[in-house]
């Protein structure tokens, strides 16, 4: 070869070294290999084969018609051809090569290896056959190891992009707030969960410490994350370190979670990082909160009708007394009325139990409303004599599709309601239809509901600070309810411009 193309060699070779510390983008990486590779061997077009698992793939081309890189790539992909060595593809891609150019092309192969393993090759289309000197051999096998590092360097870094990408997408898309330490302790990144949580951003926290955003409004129940360290922890011990209490926020209110700290060490046992794991625990509170109510009210409810039961039936057996006829009668009238209520309670917590578990049966038949409704306002009118129950239903109001004895519990529970919250006056049930649905309203004379009380009314075990002075209850009825409206595909809401006293409406599909 003529010097001058000497010094294109040291060129080539100077230009593979570059790609190598400069470039680590694989796409780019492959097409200077390629352009190089074809300047270099004088070729008139080239292709990049690399290995994957258990195929070849086409990851660059030049110069080649796309016609024939429409049929190479999927014999390439072939599981026959997988299995072919360097030396086989290199001639099965020479003879597909004389044969599509008609005996004008030829080509040859430049196999990339590195630690041991062939992971492409460089085949390189050209216009005459393999005649290379020693010197151009040596040159090619230079070439090809220094293209082959440069190609597994830009894989390789390629595989960490996609890792850390992988790894991001796992984090954000976290439901637990996720804060990432430095073993100094200040803040690398948090993720979006933990930006709710917390209220704050990722920019805002970002180089900040831990003890700058992790303020608790009051003494956690654990060791704090510098009392466990002050103990020796995670070096001590690589346990998991837990910690829960009230989490302050840059604005009120304050958030109560529970939070993970997990080391991870280097391999000569220093912290490296700290993941620290930050969850909303609101719901498991509230829950910790409704069983305590659950517990005070269904214990206290329980309680009174038991004790008059076993007040009055222990009066009637004492021996010292004799009773009359009325006194008898009027004793065993407040002890079935008592045992009434008690059956009526734990029935309500037996349905409150099955809904909680998922489970609320429903036995469909025709079931007219207006008629229900007389049912019950007749049944009630016998019970009070300072309301005035009526009904008032559309002429065209339908024969509904649904539980009887469900719905009858639902209006029950709302005429009983109005009795109980309105001292006396009017209650009234209506129904219309209205947009194909069977509304049904019962309304009272009463003091109405505050509306503070309203988004919490159809919650369980919810009672207002004047139902629990005035009436007796668990809280259960009208959670009940809207479980009962809703599973016939209807919903329950409260009318907040009735005005005076309280106005509850259920609508069913027509």
């Amino acid at each position: 070869m003529l010097p001058d193309f000497r010094v294109r060699q040291r060129d080539y070779l100077l230009e593979i070294t570059r790609a190598i510390t400069q470039e680590l983008d694989l796409q780019k990486v492959l097409k200077r290999i390629l352009r190089i590779s074809i300047e270099m061997l004088a070729g008139q077009a080239g292709l990049i084969a690399l290995k994957e698992a258990s195929t070849w793939r086409v990851a660059a081309a030049q110069g080649i018609p796309a016609a024939f890189l429409r049929y190479l790539e999927p014999l390439l992909a072939d599981e026959q051809v997988s299995e072919l060595d360097v030396e086989e593809l290199n001639r099965m891609l020479k003879e597909l090569t004389y044969t599509a150019s008609q005996g004008l092309l030829n080509g040859t192969a430049i196999p990339l290896i590195t630690h041991g393993q062939v992971i492409g090759v460089i085949f390189i289309f050209r216009s005459y056959t393999d005649l290379f000197s020693s010197n151009d051999q040596q040159l090619l096998q230079s070439f090809a190891d220094q293209a082959a590092i440069a190609v597994f360097n830009a894989r390789l870094y390629s595989q960490v992009i996609i890792e850390k990408q992988r790894l991001d997408a796992l984090i954000d898309s976290a439901a637990d707030g996720i804060l990432v330490l430095n073993a100094d302790h200040s803040i690398e990144r948090v993720n979006d969960a933990f930006e709710r949580i917390c209220g704050q951003t990722d920019d805002a926290v970002r180089g900040k410490r831990h003890d700058e955003v992790i303020n608790w409004a009051r003494k956690p129940d654990g060791m704090t994350l510098e009392e466990a360290e002050a103990d020796g922890w995670p070096l001590t011990t690589n346990a998991h370190l837990y910690v829960e209490g009230d989490l302050k926020r840059v604005e009120p209110p304050n958030v109560p979670v529970g939070i993970t700290y997990a080391p991870l060490l280097t391999p000569d046992g220093h912290v490296r990082n700290i993941i620290v794991t930050v969850r909303d625990i609101t719901h498991f509170r509230n829950a910790d909160e409704m069983k305590a109510t659950f517990i005070s009210i269904v214990s206290h409810e329980l309680k009174t009708p038991v004790a008059l039961i076993k007040g009055y039936a222990s009066t009637l057996r004492r021996d010292d007394a004799r009773w009359d006829k009325h006194v008898i009668q009027d004793s065993l009238a407040v002890i079935e009325d008592e045992a009434d209520r008690l059956t009526h309670m734990i029935e309500d917590l037996l349905d409150a139990s099955r809904l909680q578990a998922g489970g609320l049966t429903l036995n469909r038949t025709d079931v007219s409303l207006p008629g229900m409704a007389k049912r019950i306002t007749e049944r009630f009118q016998t019970q009070t004599k300072k309301h005035k129950l009526e009904i008032d239903f559309s002429k065209d109001f339908p024969v509904i599709m649904g539980d009887e004895a469900r719905l009858d519990q639902v209006l029950t529970n709302l005429v009983s309601n109005a009795i109980k919250y309105s001292a006396k006056g009017k209650i009234r049930i209506s129904g219309e239809i209205r947009n194909e649905q069977a509304i049904v309203t019962v309304s009272d004379d009463g003091p109405g509901i505050d509306p503070h009380d309203m988004p919490h009314i159809f919650d369980r075990f919810y009672r207002s600070d004047a139902a629990v002075r005035k009436t007796k209850g668990a809280g259960l009825g009208l959670y009940l309810a809207r479980a009962i409206v809703e599973a016939h595909g209807g919903r329950i809401w409260i009318d907040p411009q009735h005005g005076a006293g309280a106005r509850i409406c259920f609508s069913l599909p027509k």
